[in-house]
C-alpha cells in the first residue's frame, strides 16, 4: 500500500492557485533580451549579409522601432549563443550601435539547425544562385544525417541519384524541381569566380553546370578565356569541355577553340584582330575599353559628316 502511494501524483500548491492557461504559457518559449556580441554567426551561413544600402535603410528604421521580430538563437557549451534566423537584424543592430537584442532561444541539434536556417530564409525577395547551391547542399547533408542515411559525396545533377527523394522533398518546399536542386548543388564544385559570373547572371545554370566537372585548374583557364574575349559558353560548349576534360584531351587549345565558336543565336559581327589597333591606346586597356572608344570615335564622325552635308547644301 505504501508503495502505491508513493506512485501516486498529488498536486502541488502552486496547482491550486494557477490557472491552467498560466501552467501552459510557463511551457511556451520566451522572448528576452541577450548582448548582440555574445552571439556569433552560423558556421558556413550561406546567405550573404551586405552593407549596402538596403541595409543602411533596415538600419534606420531599426533606430526607429527597434527589433520587431526576435532571432532565433541556441545556446553554445561556454554560455555564448549562436544565431540561426536573424543574421541580418543582429548586423543591422551591430551598426546601429543597439547593444542587445530580442532572442528566442532554442536547444536544436546541429541538423534541425541547419534545416531551420534554411527553410527561414527560403521567403527572401531574391536568393543567389551561389546562395542556393550550399543552402541546398548543407539541408540535403542535414537531412541525411537526421534520417541515418550515409552522406552524399559529389552527388550527381540528375534524376538517377539512389535518394532522390530528400531531393525532392527540398524541392517541393522550394518550388524547385528535384534535378534543379542537385543542379544548384552541383554549382558548390564551381571556382569562386566563375560562380559569381552565375550570380551576375553572365552564365546560365546549364552550362555553369558542366563546367563544374571541370578540374580547378581548367575552369580558371576557362575563366581567364571569358573575361578577356568576354563570351560566355553555350550550353552544346559547355558539354564539350566536360566531355574533353572527363577523356582527358580538354587542352587550354582546345578551350580556346571551342569558346572562340560563333553561337547561332549571335548576331553577325565585325572581326579584326585587337593587335591593330591596340597601339593606339594605354597597354592597360581591355578589348571592351576600346571598342567603346571605337564605337564613340564614328558617332562622333558621322555628327561631323552631317554638319558638313547640312553646309553644303545651304551654299548651293
Amino acid at each position: 500500500m505504501k508503495e502505491k502511494e508513493e506512485k501516486m501524483h498529488f498536486p502541488k500548491i502552486d496547482d491550486f492557485f494557477t490557472t491552467q492557461e498560466e501552467r501552459d504559457e510557463q511551457k511556451l518559449e520566451k522572448v528576452e533580451k541577450i548582448a548582440v556580441s555574445s552571439i556569433s554567426n552560423f558556421p558556413n551561413h550561406p546567405y550573404q549579409v551586405k552593407d549596402n544600402e538596403e541595409m543602411e535603410d533596415f538600419v534606420e528604421n531599426i533606430k526607429q522601432k527597434g527589433v520587431i521580430h526576435p532571432v532565433i538563437v541556441r545556446p553554445k557549451e561556454d554560455g555564448t549563443y549562436e544565431m540561426i534566423s536573424g543574421h541580418r537584424r543582429k548586423r543591422a543592430c551591430e551598426l546601429a550601435g543597439i547593444k542587445e537584442i530580442p532572442v528566442i532561444v532554442r536547444d536544436m541539434s546541429d541538423e534541425d539547425a541547419i534545416i531551420y536556417m534554411v527553410d527561414s530564409n527560403k521567403q527572401r525577395e531574391k536568393i543567389l544562385p551561389s546562395e542556393k547551391a550550399f543552402a541546398y547542399k548543407m539541408k540535403l547533408e542535414a537531412m541525411k544525417r537526421k534520417a541515418g542515411r550515409p552522406k552524399l559525396e559529389n552527388s550527381s545533377p540528375m534524376a538517377t541519384n539512389k535518394n532522390i527523394d530528400t531531393a525532392r522533398e527540398i524541392g517541393e518546399d522550394v518550388g524547385e524541381s528535384r534535378d534543379n536542386v542537385y543542379r544548384y548543388i552541383r554549382l558548390t564544385e564551381l571556382i569562386p569566380e566563375l560562380l559569381q559570373l552565375v550570380d551576375d547572371e553572365k552564365m546560365k545554370l546549364r552550362p555553369a553546370v558542366e563546367i563544374s566537372y571541370l578540374t580547378k585548374s581548367e575552369q580558371e583557364y576557362v575563366f581567364e578565356t571569358m573575361e578577356y574575349n568576354e563570351v560566355f559558353p553555350s550550353h552544346p560548349q559547355a558539354r564539350e569541355l566536360k566531355k574533353l576534360s572527363t577523356e582527358g584531351k580538354l587542352t587550354d587549345d582546345e578551350i580556346d577553340r571551342i569558346m572562340s565558336e560563333e553561337k547561332p543565336n549571335q548576331k553577325e559581327n565585325i572581326k579584326f584582330s585587337v593587335d591593330k589597333v591596340r597601339g593606339y591606346f594605354p597597354k592597360e586597356y581591355t578589348p571592351t575599353e576600346m571598342q567603346n572608344i571605337i564605337v564613340k570615335l564614328l558617332e562622333n564622325y558621322q555628327l561631323k559628316w552631317q554638319k558638313e552635308k547640312e553646309l553644303k547644301k545651304y551654299d548651293r
